[in-house]
């Protein structure tokens, strides 16, 4: 069969990545969006689009039949799932085939097969595939200690938890079976024993219709965030060839075991003492092939689209060369728990000799339903070494304009000595988070360079313009004041009076500093429809806010309230809540779902709840007061 027309039926970076290939093969291409989609990336990239009304996912990208029926009517003769949504859906695939199109992916049965994460481990069991053995919640022991609860169905971290105490284990499987339902209709859950300082380990596969299978190297993948990948690696640094090669042999074993097709991978839980345990099969392309693209010289969408027209692969794939190592750059704060951040991104803008897959582009909308993956940055390097540091550069220098990111948390994840010595575990960021989130930059030189750049004349304008503001003429001083990480920084600029700083040159898009005999150029970007200032130089990025000469009296909220911290949906409220209920501080009152995740709102102090605006299935915007609690005084504040 030949493809002519390809639907992607996803959205974001990995519809434009498919998109990109498809293109390159000539193939006139589909997109599918939701309503909040509507002008993204992916949909202006495609020929033809068509809409899937509404915005949460499962009324738009989880509809498989609107899907089907937008690739009949646009004349696609086949369909890309990408990875999520219904990527992993047995009967979605078959529902594809049914219509006619070619599906391009494994066959369902293979879905079906790798679906569950408990049926399949009973699969890879009959194959002789090293397991850990699951533990049953019911009649569990501290001996167990500490257990991963894991959804049975899906991935990408939700419906997971790691329990530490057996008071706690009920409240756990309770919420982890409900975020399980919510992100996959399926809210079965399972627990296993975690390992503690364990590797992600996991090997991707390209099987052919042929009976060929190809195993194309290891991939660490250890650094991770609510079980969820932020960096990824290929090869596997630090493996012994015997263990490297064991993971070959079991993985294809394990595509061979369901007749697999296509791209595909399998993970594996790898102990400190170099003991594999299968995982599961992500039966579908992974977010992070793009190390795996690299390393190997491959197009690995394009291999998809050839294998699923029926060409046979070489028996033996290409020899890796080098080294590549892949970062999620996230909308996220993971100072306040990882928190996603919405709104407008209006710069993204990454240098260097990197490969970015992203799915927007300046001034596009980051909103609540979907992910908070803004883009994966990779790097190519002869050695391990050489392609972190470049990486670690390209992200410092990068420009993220409009929305709190992770990108700070990279570099530092990147130049970490654990991490440049290959030391990984899963646990990294357990032990690392607060040493990697704490003191922002200081940005005295920012607030500076704001302040000049503020004052200095636009160009063009006349000579006497651009030799006064900024220079040294004896005058009253004039200052800005900023905010910047919750620091306030005060700038005195005409004349400049900050000791060991001479300005060189005053634009209102570039100022170039003379610190400590070192020059320093400082590119300074305001956007129209924000006050912030974004500040961009060697030593950091920052965004800094004018502190208004005088406070807004609307700036005032009553004491105890509980404020949406993000955009989002309420999806639950602690049994019995209502007003008048006596609440204790850190107690978890309500859930807001946004970007896929579930967040707990809690009481700020111990008191009574006097209000509760917030109701299940509302949706809330940023900022919105959900409930206020009335903290109970002290016996020394009543006597006082």
């Amino acid at each position: 069969m030949t493809i002519t027309s390809l639907l992607v039926a996803n959205r974001g970076e990995i519809a434009v990545r498919i998109l990109r290939t498809a293109r390159a093969l000539g193939l006139a291409t589909v997109a599918v969006h939701s309503d909040p989609d509507e002008h993204a990336l992916h949909v202006r990239d495609a020929d033809a689009a068509v809409r899937l009304p509404g915005a949460a996912p499962a009324d738009t990208y989880l509809r498989g039949d609107l899907i089907i029926k937008a690739a009949l009517a646009a004349g696609a003769d086949a369909v890309h799932p990408g990875y999520g949504f219904l990527s992993e859906n047995a009967a979605f695939a078959r529902e594809v085939l049914a219509a006619g199109l070619t599906w391009i992916g494994p066959p369902p049965e293979a879905i079906e097969a790798m679906a569950s994460k408990t049926r399949a481990k009973e699969l890879m069991r009959a194959a002789g595939v090293p397991l850990l053995e699951p533990v049953d919640p019911a009649t569990a022991t501290a001996a167990d200690l500490p257990l991963l609860l894991k959804a049975a169905a899906g991935g990408g971290g939700r419906g997971m938890r790691v329990v530490r105490d057996l008071d706690a284990l009920k409240e756990a499987l309770d919420a982890a079976a409900a975020e399980a339902a919510s992100a996959f209709g399926d809210g079965e859950v399972f627990a296993e024993p975690y390992v503690e300082r364990a590797r992600h380990v996991e090997v991707q596969v390209l099987a052919d219709t042929h009976g060929t299978v190809w195993a194309l190297g290891t991939r660490d993948c250890s650094l991770q965030r609510r079980h969820q990948k932020v960096i990824e690696e290929t090869p596997a640094p630090g493996l012994p060839e015997s263990l490297r090669a064991s993971l070959h042999e079991a993985a294809v074993a394990a595509a061979r075991a369901v007749s697999y097709q296509g791209a595909g991978t399998v993970e594996f839980l790898v102990t400190a003492d170099g003991r594999p345990y299968f995982l599961e099969m992500n039966t579908r392309l992974q977010v992070e092939h793009p190390v795996t693209e690299a390393v190997f010289g491959l197009d690995l969408v394009a291999l998809q689209l050839r294998i699923a027209e029926g060409t046979a692969l070489p028996l033996t794939p290409p020899a890796p060369t080098g080294h590549a190592v892949e970062a999620r750059l996230y909308a996220e704060d993971p100072a306040r728990d990882w928190r996603p951040q919405t709104g407008v991104l209006h710069t993204l803008a990454v240098p260097g000799e990197v490969r970015v897959d992203t799915g927007f582009t300046d001034g596009d909308v980051v909103g609540i339903h979907y992910d908070p993956l803004l883009a994966k940055v990779i790097a190519h390097a002869p050695t391990r070494a050489d392609a972190v540091r470049v990486l670690a550069h390209a992200l410092a220098r990068a420009r993220i304009h409009g929305l709190t990111t992770n990108r700070e948390l990279l570099v530092r994840s990147l130049r970490h000595p654990e991490f440049t010595a290959a030391q990984l575990d899963t646990g990294f960021y357990e032990r690392h988070l607060p040493a990697l989130t704490e003191g922002a930059p200081d940005a005295t030189l920012a607030a500076l360079a704001a302040a000049l750049a503020e004052a200095a004349p636009p160009p063009g304008a006349p000579l006497a313009a651009r030799l006064g503001g900024w220079r040294n003429v004896r005058s009253q001083p004039q200052t800005r004041r900023y905010t910047a990480a919750g620091t306030e920084y005060e700038a005195v600029y005409h004349p400049v009076r900050h000791p060991g700083i001479r300005v060189l040159s005053a634009t209102p898009t570039l100022v170039t500093l003379e610190v400590d005999g070192i020059r320093r150029p400082f590119h300074v970007k305001r956007h129209a429809d924000s006050p912030d200032v974004h500040v961009d130089s060697a030593l950091g990025a920052h965004t800094l806010t004018p502190v208004p000469r005088f406070a807004d009296p609307q700036d005032r909220t009553e004491p105890g309230s509980l404020l949406a911290p993000m955009p989002g949906t309420v999806v639950r409220i602690a049994e019995g809540l209502a007003p008048g209920a006596t609440v204790t501080a850190g107690q978890p009152l309500l859930w807001l779902e946004a970007m896929k995740m579930e967040h707990r709102i809690l009481a700020p102090a111990s008191g009574t709840l006097t209000a509760l605006h917030a109701a299940t299935g509302r949706q809330v915007e940023f900022g919105a007061l959900l409930a206020v609690v009335q903290e109970t005084a002290t016996p020394e504040e009543t006597h006082a």
